[in-house]
């Protein structure tokens, strides 16, 4: 059974951190592509940082500058670490997890954490 498990959930600051993680487990976690994903009130799920199996990170625009994703294939963990937070950052973040095999794409999601930044 894959699980994936966020922790991390505050309020903050505008100009705040946290950091977030997650612990994946029943997946060959070296071998996915790992993210996150946010859902703001009223808005749809949009991705905020992926990082692949190569250890190369990708952002949404804005957050360039602010959050930093990483790895531990030794942890099976994942975590988004998050500065200079401003409310608009204020959602539910959801962990995820993705590789393609067999030429079909294989993906988990976490049940999210809330982050909620105040001005």
């Amino acid at each position: 059974q894959v699980q994936l498990v966020e922790t991390g959930e505050g309020l903050v600051q505008a100009g705040g951190s946290l950091r977030l993680s997650c612990a994946a487990s029943g997946i060959t976690f070296s071998t996915y592509t790992m993210g996150w994903y946010r859902q703001a009130p009223g808005k749809e799920r949009e991705m905020v940082a992926t990082i692949t199996s190569t250890f190369t990170p990708i952002y949404v625009d804005s957050v360039k500058g602010r959050f930093t994703i990483s790895r531990d294939n030794a942890k099976n963990t994942v975590d988004l670490q998050m500065d200079s937070l401003k409310p608009e950052d204020t959602g539910i973040y959801f962990c995820y997890a993705k590789k393609i095999f067999l030429a079909r794409p294989r993906e988990y999601w976490g049940q999210g954490t809330q982050v909620t930044v105040s001005s």
